[in-house]
């Protein structure tokens, strides 16, 4: 038996947003850290979470002015549980070759899986690829690499992501900040990687920020932002960078989405005493009418 396709239609204003899921991956809690592995495994255990830790992996695609863009590509072939999105962006009624610009929030194999096959076939051949400078200069940097001590992760975040990279090589936009794609601005959110960046979707009076990778496990890092992940670059950097978007996403009630939060992975953040709280958006029918064809 087989679930529905992961595919959630949600307007900003004027603009068509449809989360698309990529599936999930199970991940050893040793990924975790800056708190004792029994306070994160009691933590998930009282949200009725599995551990090891479990974590979403979501794409966004955003329809606007008669063009398309994707955010992130997910993980790439499918597997028994991720994989999926071009499964459910066709279920969207989309074809690759539709999609004329993908935005990369960085450059981590869950995100950049599904720009090519790896023997240099690209998988959306009409698409402009558009990503942080900081981001395309950290994983062409050669000596970034060689300070990786292990040879095969060199090669799973470094060589997987220059691969997949190299059929855009010829339409390739680089920037760090401002308007990207009609209705959308990059927000740099360093830390994560050195060119982590959110997407600001915003028309008319409504918003909505695609933070990325600001969170990986909703239950651990919302309640206690100072939760880091071993594939953070700079944790540090990473940790203030959290709390600085917490404090101005929950003062400005801003809405979010982001690749790891649960699907459809569209909340608010609301302040908790000293902490936060993660508020899903409830689902609702929100089209308006057709969606942009």
């Amino acid at each position: 038996m087989r679930q529905v396709a992961g595919v959630f239609h949600r307007r900003v204003g004027d603009i068509h947003v449809t989360a698309l899921h990529d599936g999930h991956q199970d991940v050893a809690m040793s990924t975790v850290l800056g708190i004792p592995a029994e306070d994160a495994a009691a933590m998930l255990h009282a949200a009725f979470r599995p551990v090891p830790r479990r974590t979403a992996v979501n794409a966004f695609l955003i329809r606007h002015g008669g063009r398309i863009a994707l955010i992130d590509t997910g993980c790439g072939p499918a597997r028994p549980t991720v994989g999926f999105l071009a499964a459910n962006l066709a279920a969207a009624g989309i074809a690759p070759s539709q999609v004329d610009t993908v935005l990369m929030t960085h450059l981590h194999p869950d995100h950049f899986g599904g720009l090519s096959d790896g023997q240099g076939k690209a998988h959306f051949p009409a698409a402009e690829l558009c990503l942080h400078a900081d981001e395309h200069a950290y994983w062409h940097d050669d000596s970034a690499m060689m300070r990786v001590a292990d040879p095969a992760r060199r090669q799973l975040f470094f060589g997987d992501a220059r691969a997949r990279l190299a059929p855009y090589r010829d339409r390739t936009r680089l920037f760090t900040g401002g308007e990207v794609f009609p209705g959308v601005t990059a927000v740099p959110l360093p830390g994560h990687t050195p060119g982590h960046t959110g997407f600001l979707v915003a028309s008319g009076d409504a918003s909505l920020l695609i933070w990325g990778d600001i969170v990986h496990v909703q239950e651990l890092q919302v309640p206690r932002p100072e939760v880091t992940m071993l594939v953070d670059v700079d944790p540090v950097q990473a940790q203030q960078t959290r709390r600085r978007l917490f404090d101005r996403v929950a003062a400005d009630r801003q809405a979010v989405a982001g690749m790891h939060l649960h699907f459809p992975a569209l909340a608010h953040l609301s302040r908790d005493g000293d902490s936060y709280r993660l508020v899903p958006d409830a689902w609702t029918l929100d089209l308006h009418g057709d969606a942009p064809r």
